[in-house]
């Protein structure tokens, strides 16, 4: 009894993971249960994470650029944040597009007759640049949109910022707020291992063993491509931009690393992404601007996801990509991870968006769609473990540069 009360919540969200997988293979053939009366548990576990989420980015935000106390401070932390994730979104695109073309003699030309998908229109540059930015302080948080929450909480905090004195009271509502955020939060998070269960339960209930088919090639070199990014690149830029054991890191990230595969969110796992990196030895001021934004518009997983589906549908279609096609690819992918950023279906989006800028015919996305949820699980696995190393090698990077001065 001792040894039960002593597992530490990653324990209890893998147990809950194991029962769900082996619960959801006893409903294969069979999911109406699963989805009509667990499948709901699952969902009132995410209805109360996606209630407290948003409060959580806006105060959490405007605490990090508050507590910097310099708006030089906060474009600092700021550039060295996009600069890592435009560079590992780049590298990742890389990797997906390596593996593909190395596997690529596996995928097989299917029958390609009768596929259909319509695309979501990927928005413009000019509608996303203007859809940044919110026009009344109400839809945004209503409506989840996340991109607008963000610029919010920094026109705040940084108005905090520049009243001085004035701006005091201002910022102690802000930082009480941001506690009792927390303390919603950890209450809820004390829920995860019942939510993985009833996440899980349903996905592999309604698809089964079969959900790999004639799939399986694809999917596990999506997995493999998501673990040596996740391995190499993390563990590298950890180890050489903060001395960061990998060991250390992925053993700390395991609760988060764990929610995110379940519920396949990277702005649901934000909570407990927050508390791991602290734990990890990040600054909190960082981690409260650098999460919500990874959260936001860093899509690794995602990007790795596209190199690899424009290859497979590709060579479903009986194509060769050239060299060029490929850059174009990588380019394509890097841009798109912030110019859908927060667009629901971002994923389908950006591999819309890579299709066509190759001329592949969009279509083919119908190809993976059944099986994306499969796919979405992994990425958004390795998108929220790229926020965590982000945030602690912005946070080291920092701590250098304040004992230098």
């Amino acid at each position: 009894m001792e040894k039960t009360k002593k597992l530490s919540l990653a324990a209890w969200i893998f147990i809950g993971l194991a029962l769900g997988i082996a619960v959801g293979i006893m409903f294969t053939g069979n999911p109406d249960f699963a989805n009509n009366y667990i499948k709901p548990f699952g969902t009132l576990f995410l209805n109360l994470i996606k209630f407290i989420v948003v409060p959580i980015v806006m105060f959490s935000i405007m605490t990090g650029v508050i507590s910097m106390r310099d708006l030089h401070k906060v474009g600092s932390v700021g550039v060295k944040t996009i600069v890592y994730y435009m560079c590992t979104t780049s590298f990742a695109v890389a990797v997906g597009l390596l593996f593909a073309n190395i596997f690529k003699g596996f995928f097989v030309q299917i029958s390609t007759t009768g596929l259909e998908y319509t695309a979501t229109e990927a928005p413009g540059f000019m509608e996303t640049l203007v859809n940044i930015f919110p026009n009344n302080i109400i839809a945004p948080m209503s409506n989840a949109t996340m991109l607008q929450v963000i610029v919010m909480a920094l026109f705040f905090g940084f108005g905090t910022i520049m009243a001085g004195e004035k701006g005091e009271p201002f910022a102690k509502f802000i930082e009480s707020a941001n506690e009792v955020s927390m303390q919603i939060m950890a209450t809820i998070i004390k829920l995860s291992p019942i939510g993985v269960f009833c996440l899980i339960v349903p996905v592999v209930a309604t698809n089964g063993p079969s959900i790999l088919g004639s799939l399986a090639l694809v999917l596990l070199v999506a997995y493999i491509a998501y673990i040596a990014h996740a391995v190499l690149i993390y563990s590298l830029t950890l180890k050489g931009f903060a001395g960061i054991s990998p060991l250390a890191f992925f053993k700390g990230m395991m609760p988060a690393i764990m929610m995110a595969f379940s519920s396949a969110s990277s702005v649901g796992a934000l909570p407990l992404n927050m508390e791991c990196v602290e734990k990890l030895g990040a600054r909190k001021d960082v981690a409260s601007f650098v999460l919500p934004l990874g959260a936001t518009i860093n899509m690794d997983g995602t990007a790795i996801y596209q190199g690899l589906c424009a290859v497979f549908i590709a060579t479903c279609y009986g194509i060769d990509l050239t060299l060029s096609q490929q850059l174009t690819i990588i380019l394509t992918a890097t841009l798109a991870s912030i110019g859908t950023a927060g667009v629901p279906g971002a994923g389908m989006i950006m591999l819309a968006m890579v299709l066509q800028s190759v001329g592949l015919p969009i279509e083919g996305i119908a190809i993976v769609a059944g099986v994306d949820r499969i796919f979405d699980m992994g990425r958004t696995t390795v998108n929220i473990t790229g926020d965590a190393a982000c945030t602690l090698i912005v946070s080291k990077l920092e701590e250098k540069k304040d004992e230098s001065k």
